[in-house]
């Protein structure tokens, strides 16, 4: 079945009629699950889904449907109560889902539905809701079900918070749906967790250790509840959806190539898609040259490495820990709804269960129709079509000079209001510095250092001026100062790129990606510059990197990701196989 994205009027298409996005196409083998979706046909193939419309939850209903069961939404407390498995993935705030569920009748039914030990898996926050209470914004009471309070991760034990990253599982016995998985890595996204005491120690069925040991997932008859996302941790994850589908551990066996042993927070290999129009309308992957990413030929045309969605699809089979889009083009006359983007998350998230980042036009904007769209809802069209996170980049340095001028963080920028809705783990800041060597570390007010390599003068010092628009202009401010300024108003990961090392294969800036990840609580991902194996490595040595991201090389398929993960695991540095 091909999907044509716009009306025949549009003056736009993803590619030529016979390369359109096609589900058809989309179809890849499971390198651990054999999925057998007809078996399910029958009376009992519909899952309840308690989606209470915070953030994506798309990924569940994809991951649901792959396994081929069909969907049934909680539209009243009833609902719940007459459900044969109940799946409760909850995203966003505690306090704010709480409000929910009490407004709308849901949280006696709940509590009622689980009591009578009745099939349940609760996903990341929807274990978090099972506990007494939580700190974030609060205390906040929950369900009360399970005896413990639900805390923030203390990062002065030198951890980044928020978690985000593949973890490893601590499982005890008769966990039942976690069978076969110790000893792999499974996706953690998130800054509160609940800690094991004698009080709840006969519902744990995994911990993780992450600075200290917390509750990864309980059990207690058929009630399951993961505070990872088994919909975003790869073929692992769908496993682990599948046994409790089907209420038991012997239908999916996990098939691994090899044997894993997980055993901490592995460093991300990531993989990102620059898409733009070509000059023939055609939605494409390309890639930049410091940041040029047309051809140098007669013709000066946009370099054309791929179409978008096959090439996501083709990177979760290779063993991309995350998937990072990002929209170069403007599609500004083009009603929300039908930006192109949303169609490449939508067929992507079909199909591809590991986290998704789109960047790119987050902001404000007036379609060609005259309707005014505020970059929160812009961001909450891309969490409903398939994003786990979005990236911000010029709207996120205008906010950081407003800061660091008047000191006074208004709650009206983009980032603060995507992060206050959704969680700074939902929100990337991507920076786009460019060097700028001195001879004297004073001529600055900016964050200075001494630079491994000297300038082409022979200058010892540099600070790294921050650009906006593609690089195009530069701005006031450094990338120190802006790092840490997006981090106070709610930043919950940074990708660091560097446009001098942009395209050139010579390996990360070091120098940059020290300076900042050694500047910030939050995640960094490096990115910029990789062209071999050994520049993971090098950048996860060096520096406090807990992602390191790529595409030409990947693109042009010069190194492939497995690869770089049987490099790192090599030089000893944990990664996801």
């Amino acid at each position: 079945m091909e999907a044509t994205l716009f009306r025949s009027s549009s003056p736009l298409f993803l590619s030529n009629t016979n390369e359109r996005i096609s589900r058809k196409n989309l179809s890849f083998t499971s390198k651990y699950i054999s999925v057998r979706a007809s078996a399910n046909a029958g009376n009992n193939s519909a899952v309840t889904l308690l989606d209470y419309g915070a953030g994506n939850v798309r990924s569940v209903r994809n991951a649901i449907r792959f396994l081929g069961f069909d969907i049934k939404d909680v539209q009243t407390p009833a609902d719940i109560l007459n459900a044969d498995r109940l799946i409760f993935p909850g995203v966003g705030a505690f306090a704010a889902a709480m409000d929910v569920l009490n407004q709308k009748g849901m949280a006696e039914a709940l509590c009622s539905y689980i009591k009578d030990d009745r099939p349940f898996l609760g996903i990341c926050l929807g274990l978090q809701l099972l506990f007494e209470s939580s700190e974030e914004n609060g205390p906040v009471r929950g369900l009360g079900l399970i005896p413990g309070v639900v805390g923030r991760f203390d990062s002065s034990s030198g951890i980044r918070v928020p978690h985000i990253g593949w973890n490893a599982l601590q499982v005890k016995k008769g966990s039942g749906i976690l069978d076969d998985v110790a000893g792999q890595h499974v996706y953690f996204v998130h800054s509160y967790r609940a800690m094991p005491s004698d009080g709840n120690e006969d519902w744990i069925s995994a911990t993780c250790n992450y600075g200290e040991n917390f509750i990864a997932s309980i059990r207690k008859g058929n009630i399951h509840a993961v505070q990872f996302h088994p919909e975003k941790s790869g073929d692992v994850g769908l496993a682990i959806l599948d046994r409790f589908l089907h209420s038991s551990s012997s239908f999916v066996k996990t098939k691994r190539e090899t044997e894993e042993k997980a055993s901490k927070l592995a460093k991300r290999v990531i993989a990102c898609l620059d898409v733009r129009t070509n000059d023939n309308g055609d939605l494409v992957v390309t890639k930049g040259d410091q940041y040029n990413v047309r051809e140098h030929t007669k013709e000066n045309e946009v370099r054309n490495l791929g179409k978008p969605v096959e090439l996501a699809g083709q990177y979760y089979k290779d063993g991309a820990d995350e998937i990072s889009f990002l929209n170069i083009t403007g599609f500004r006359d083009f009603p929300l709804g039908d930006l192109p983007m949303l169609q490449v998350l939508r067929f992507t998230s079909e199909n591809v269960f590991v986290p998704l980042t789109v960047g790119g036009g987050i902001r404000d904007f007036t379609d060609g129709k005259g309707r005014h769209y505020t970059s929160l809802e812009v961001a909450s069209e891309y969490f409903r079509s398939g994003a786990d996170k979005i990236s911000i980049g010029s709207d996120a340095v205008y906010a950081a000079e407003a800061y660091l001028r008047t000191g006074v963080k208004t709650g009206k920028s983009s980032l603060e209001q995507i992060s206050r809705v959704y969680g700074n783990q939902a929100v990337v800041v991507s920076i786009d510095p460019r060097r700028v060597y001195l001879n004297n570390p004073e001529d600055v007010e900016f964050k200075v250092i001494q630079v491994t390599n000297r300038g082409p003068n022979g200058e010892k010092y540099a600070w790294y001026q921050c650009t906006i628009n593609g690089g195009r202009e530069g701005r006031p401010i450094g990338a120190y100062e802006l790092a840490k300024a997006v981090e106070e108003l709610g930043a919950g990961e940074i990708l660091l790129n560097c446009i001098d090392c942009d395209g050139q294969g010579n390996g990360f800036d070091i120098d940059l990606i020290k300076l900042v990840s050694d500047a910030v609580t939050i995640p960094v991902i490096a990115s910029s510059g990789a062209g071999a194996v050994e520049h993971f490595s090098e950048v996860f040595a060096k520096t406090n990197a807990s992602a390191a991201l790529a595409a030409g090389i990947f693109h042009r398929k010069e190194v492939p990701i497995q690869s770089v993960k049987e490099h790192l695991l090599k030089e000893g540095i944990e990664a996801r196989t």
